[in-house]
């Protein structure tokens, strides 16, 4: 027999489930239907869905910009990786009082919003751009410098090396490893989850960035997803279900990543080590 709590618990999740679903849902729903529809709230699956999206590749060049946001999430996310795991493994494996300062101060940099920041960093590139143009506006370079390393996955690569099995290192300095070798051979491979869990992240965060981009690509062919479909949506008259169906096609990356990873995902962030 269930016990009474054990119902409750279980219609709380069924609720939570329902709730959570529920706008994704609907995006998928109102991806088939016309953009009246959409405004009058139907939840019922229409048969407009490719005439939505024909009109939706008449009107922008969707896959030029997934393109775009594919290159600049998977180099955004195999440097972050690397260069942010070099420096939380270097922060907790080489600890000193000169270090731990230098990480505090990383940690405050976390308190400035990115919206400060954004004048002083295209006034930088708008400078880059007179000497080397290829990293300078309006390029995709642009967009990935400023996001490859962030205080947050410093710290998580930092928190996860406390759980790091210190005497693996001992034993490859006897076997002859240099430091770099420690780290490639021994400290990656043994860290998978915590850069599987990294890696999700980060490339959502990359996919789905839409204010820098914003400021700092200005050509129609380099535009990402997000400023495509903010595109869609400042119309005079935005047509509902080709802007969902756009959203439909750019959620597919992002869902196939966390899906294809989730197991490494949750047990790099509950910060075990196999």
């Amino acid at each position: 027999m269930i016990k009474p709590r054990r119902i409750f618990t279980y219609a709380f999740l069924i609720g939570a489930s329902v709730i959570s679903i529920f706008p994704f849902l609907w995006m998928v729903v109102s991806a088939t239907n016309k953009s009246v529809d959409v405004t009058k709230g139907r939840l019922l699956p229409g048969s407009h869905l490719m005439e939505n999206i024909r009109n939706l590749t008449s009107q922008v060049d969707i896959m030029n910009a997934m393109m775009n946001s594919l290159k600049v999430s998977v180099v955004t996310t195999l440097l972050a990786l690397l260069i942010s795991s070099l420096a939380g493994y270097g922060f907790e494996v080489y600890r000193s009082r000169a270090k731990d300062i230098v990480f505090n101060i990383l940690l405050l940099s976390m308190m400035i919003p990115f919206a400060s920041l954004m004048v002083p960093l295209y006034r930088m590139f708008a400078s880059a751009s007179r000497t080397v143009p290829t990293i300078g506006i309006d390029t995709l370079t642009a967009v990935v410098l400023p996001t490859i390393t962030t205080a947050f996955l410093i710290f998580f690569f930092r928190q996860s090396t406390k759980m790091f099995p210190k005497d693996m290192l001992e034993a490859g300095r006897m076997d002859g490893l240099s430091e770099l070798g420690l780290f490639f051979r021994i400290y990656m491979p043994t860290m998978k989850t915590t850069y599987a869990a990294a890696a999700i992240i980060t490339f959502m965060a990359s996919w789905n960035n839409y204010m820098w981009p914003l400021v700092v690509l200005q050509s129609p062919e380099n535009q990402t997803v997000p400023l495509v479909i903010s595109t869609l949506g400042s119309s005079y008259s935005p047509d509902y279900g080709v802007i969902m169906s756009a959203i439909v096609i750019a959620t597919v990356p992002t869902a196939l990543v966390f899906f294809l990873m989730q197991k490494h995902f949750v047990a790099g962030m509950m910060g075990s080590v196999k």
